[in-house]
């Protein structure tokens, strides 16, 4: 097997962290084989395309493999972790929760002058912007976000959906936008490494994805002091209890989501010491995260204490 050659010829290595959902059975099966003592697999989805024979067969199969020859568990939530692990993965003593981690600091900062040079530059200028950032895939659900668009300039034609990312649907998307007549409203960047002057060019945030394990760019928006409006995929372990959330159902009529999204978006801007104290107690600390793991890499086996 290739990855057990692999991991022989650029080893040796004392701990392999697999991130690939039910392929995390292979990737472990194989470090064991190598002889790798820590083996960790970690979930971060709650969803995956499981409507063949095949499909459930392999799925199976994998969680088994996953299970049996993986010395840890890790999940960015709970669900996340049920669905690679199973259920009672909290009874498990390999099993533990592992919030995602991000630099909060750095979509704290003020970005005042990238942000007023993006808007002249896009002409966003006087303008009210919703932003969506994730790649075009089925699973972000753009198509929703353009309805809700549409009843949204119906209201007010001051908003502009600002669209980060690509991926293989971006020309589907865009081809809809005009058939629905809202193109003119909307910005398609692409991709960006200025992630955090795109959250703070946007007025609200929105999140209608049809499944998460948990939205890692949620946990940047609320960093940036974003409102937040999310679909009911959304996991709680995402929500910092700043006040920022709004969960709505995918069910709900689109026009229900515009009417939302105007009545929050003049919401006034959190505390910059609330959203650092709310990153601390959630345990998203980069540094709190990096200290847990360097444990869990060194072969703890008290995961309650970590």
């Amino acid at each position: 097997m290739n990855m057990i050659k692999a991991i022989k010829e650029y080893g040796p290595y004392d701990v392999v962290h697999s991130h690939t959902l039910f392929h995390c059975g292979m990737a472990n099966l194989a470090a064991k084989l190598a002889g790798v003592k820590i083996r960790i697999a970690h979930a971060h989805t709650t969803l995956d395309k499981n409507d063949t024979f095949l499909r459930k067969l392999y799925i199976f199969s994998m969680r088994t493999a996953t299970k049996l020859f993986s010395t840890h568990y890790l999940a960015c939530s709970k669900q996340a972790g049920a669905y690679l692990f199973g259920n009672a993965t909290e009874e498990n003593q390999k099993y533990m929760y592992f919030p995602n981690l991000i630099d909060y600091s750095k979509f704290m900062a003020g970005k005042k002058e990238e942000v007023s040079v993006f808007k002249k530059e896009s002409g966003l200028e006087n303008k009210k912007v919703i932003g969506h950032i994730g790649r075009f895939i089925e699973a972000k659900n753009h198509r929703f976000l353009l309805q809700v668009l549409k009843c949204l300039i119906k209201k007010d034609d001051s908003f502009t959906l600002l669209l980060v990312g690509n991926g293989d649907l971006r020309e589907q998307i865009e081809e809809a936008a005009k058939n629905e007549g809202v193109s003119n409203y909307i910005k398609f960047v692409g991709l960006r490494e200025d992630v955090d002057t795109m959250l703070q060019t946007m007025d609200v945030f929105v999140f209608p994805s049809k499944y998460e394990g948990l939205g890692l760019v949620l946990l940047e928006a609320q960093a940036s002091g974003l409102p937040c409006i999310v679909s009911e995929a959304i996991q709680p372990e995402a929500d910092l209890k700043l006040g920022l959330f709004t969960r709505l159902s995918l069910k709900d009529d689109p026009d229900l989501w515009a009417e939302k999204i105007i009545e929050i978006t003049n919401q006034n801007k959190m505390e910059l010491s609330m959203i650092s104290s709310a990153f601390e107690k959630s345990g998203y600390s980069l540094t709190k995260g990096i200290s847990k793991l360097v444990k869990i890499y060194n072969g703890k086996n008290q995961w309650r204490e970590i």
